[in-house]
């Protein structure tokens, strides 16, 4: 994915055109030539994944009034006290899964995706 965006033949507005998970596909086929991997449904199921995970980490380090967590780049991890954690993890329960796990994605997928994150700047 990282490959596609910096190309720069696939990008959007908003992210990737339509055809970007076929060549991904094809790209995958030169690298893994047995792994039978198609664009529908492998490759669309695992992008959502990890776009998803993208998102929570992010909200835990961009989000409105989310002051506390930080991003330790060594580990690759986020971080927070104790009490930090509880408080969050009690009204976004999906959150609980990186308090003791990486993402070693996160810088990669912030460069492709944090132009589709509305920030609420230009809101009237």
């Amino acid at each position: 994915m990282v490959d596609l965006h910096n190309v720069g033949t696939f990008n959007a507005d908003t992210g990737f055109k339509a055809s970007y998970l076929n060549e991904m596909e094809r790209m995958l086929e030169k690298v893994l030539p047995y792994a039978m991997l198609k664009a529908k449904p492998n490759l669309e199921s695992r992008i959502r994944t990890l776009k998803r995970d993208w998102a929570i980490v992010y909200d835990m380090l961009h989000g409105k009034d989310n002051s506390g967590f930080g991003w330790d780049e060594h580990r690759q991890f986020v971080v927070a006290e104790d009490v930090v954690w509880n408080s969050y993890i009690s009204s976004h329960k999906e959150s609980d899964q990186f308090r003791h796990r990486s993402f070693p994605y996160y810088d990669q997928l912030t460069t492709i995706y944090v132009k589709d994150r509305a920030t609420g700047k230009d809101a009237q």
